[in-house]
């Protein structure tokens, strides 16, 4: 049978493709809420029973992987784990404390701060890897409460990496699979997000200004801390940010240069690596890119090829052919009204599950749609509502994003356990905030 996908191949015992792609795919997402299993095995088993059971041939899964995302997310993991070696986020944690003059709510608005710029630059998931243990390591030295900080990492990270396409997962997925560039999700989700962050930063004033209270001996001991201590190789710091900047440009340039993120990422990296090497012997160049290999999330990247394989599998039999039949028939095909649906609807599901599988799923479905709403430019708003609900919503619970998750595991070790109910409290009302905001944003943007 032929769906918009591709071709469905004879499946396993003569079973109908559609009702046995939705059953794997519903068994995978139940697995996975379940924690249970670990999500890249789950992910794979997936991927392989797509195959084994004949919806998918070896080929069409393979057809499947969005290779532009993997070597995307790929290189900017080496670029990060070399630049991690030099000290420099180390260095930026401790001239924000001090630039606060150790005070603990001026240190929780900066590294706030801070973390959303990064995560706009970087991807959110590498900036909470770097800033979340320097915040713990400032806070034990204050003797204050880590959980606003580590709560406000979270937050602003998922709003700080809404603003562009590298900064979270979900904006990486979708402008792979639409071709909007770089500028185009720094101009359309910049203005936003940073509407949402300042408000978000008064609010975090309002909430912990008046509590987080420490002695004058103990900010006195902060600010003895050096940061220039912190930089270990000056060499490699310049040639790190040389290359960070190069990127950067590819990435604003790449649009008028043909040129794919994943490319620019991947080059990159191997520009930083061959650097690194230089004036090395054969031994401490091998050792340089093993160490940085070390660094790549593999887990993550297997994870994401076992959902593109997946996802593909349902596509292929035509399941979200017809969920976007349901949806366009629910909305009437009016693009405002799909619009604001898929803002919410977004925002809602990413709470309770992770937003990278929620918009993986929701790609190949809103493609779908496009003829229905009247054409690509008429689908735009859709594509922004997409992943303004997908990057706002993850901040409603403490599952709803990759970063949270890391942001959780971080504290659990550092023997400061984050509650799900805890975090519940302070994310859902800023995430139902944030996502009115952008619902507002939308219709002044694109329907006034």
């Amino acid at each position: 049978m032929t769906h918009g996908g591709g071709t469905a191949q004879a499946v396993l015992f003569g079973l109908d493709p559609l009702w046995l792609s939705t059953a794997i795919f519903i068994a995978a997402y139940a697995v996975l809420l379940s924690e249970r299993v670990h999500r890249t095995v789950v992910a794979l088993l997936g991927a392989a029973a797509m195959v084994i059971s004949g919806i998918l041939s070896q080929d069409q899964a393979i057809a499947g992987i969005d290779f532009n995302t993997l070597a995307l997310l790929a290189g900017m993991m080496v670029i990060i784990a070399v630049t991690r070696r030099t000290g420099v986020f180390e260095y930026i944690a401790i001239w924000a404390a001090k630039r606060a003059r150790a005070e603990p709510i001026g240190i929780l608005l900066i590294l706030a701060l801070v973390t959303a710029v990064f995560s706009a630059l970087l991807d959110n998931l590498t900036t909470v890897l770097l800033v979340v243990p320097v915040a713990l390591l400032i806070v034990d030295k204050l003797k204050v409460s880590p959980y606003p900080y580590l709560f406000s990492q979270i937050l602003a990270a998922n709003i700080g990496g809404t603003a562009t396409l590298i900064g979270d997962p979900p904006n990486i997925l979708i402008g792979s699979a639409t071709g909007l560039s770089f500028n185009d999700f720094l101009l359309q989700l910049g203005p936003i997000a940073l509407v949402i962050l300042a408000l978000v930063l008064l609010l975090f004033y309002g909430i912990w200004g008046a509590s987080l209270k420490t002695t004058a001996e103990l900010k006195a001991r902060v600010m003895r801390f050096d940061e220039r201590g912190s930089i270990r190789d000056v060499r490699l710091l310049r040639q790190s940010l040389g290359v960070l900047a190069l990127v950067i440009l590819g990435f604003v340039l790449g649009e008028h240069l043909a040129l794919a993120p994943g490319t620019t990422a991947m080059a990159g990296a191997a520009l930083l690596l061959l650097l690194t090497g230089l004036g090395q012997d054969e031994r401490g160049k091998a050792e340089q890119v093993r160490e940085a290999l070390q660094e790549v999330e593999w887990s993550a990247l297997f994870f994401f090829i076992g959902l593109f394989v997946i996802v593909h599998g349902v596509q292929v039999t035509g399941l979200l052919e017809w969920l976007a039949g349901e949806l366009m028939g629910f909305t009437g095909g009016d693009p405002m009204i799909t619009a604001f649906t898929t803002l919410w609807l977004s925002a809602g599901v990413s709470a309770a599950i992770d937003n990278i599988p929620f918009v993986a799923t929701m790609i190949p479905l809103v493609e779908s749609m496009v003829p229905g709403l009247g054409g690509a430019a008429a689908a735009e708003p859709v594509w922004w509502s997409l992943a303004l609900g997908a990057c706002l919503g993850g901040n409603g619970t403490l599952v709803g994003a990759a970063a949270n998750v890391m942001v959780a595991g971080l504290s659990e070790r550092a023997g400061t356990p984050i509650s799900f109910a805890r975090f519940l409290l302070i994310g859902m009302p800023v995430m139902i905030a944030s996502v009115a905001l952008a619902n507002v944003y939308i219709y002044l943007r694109h329907f006034l």
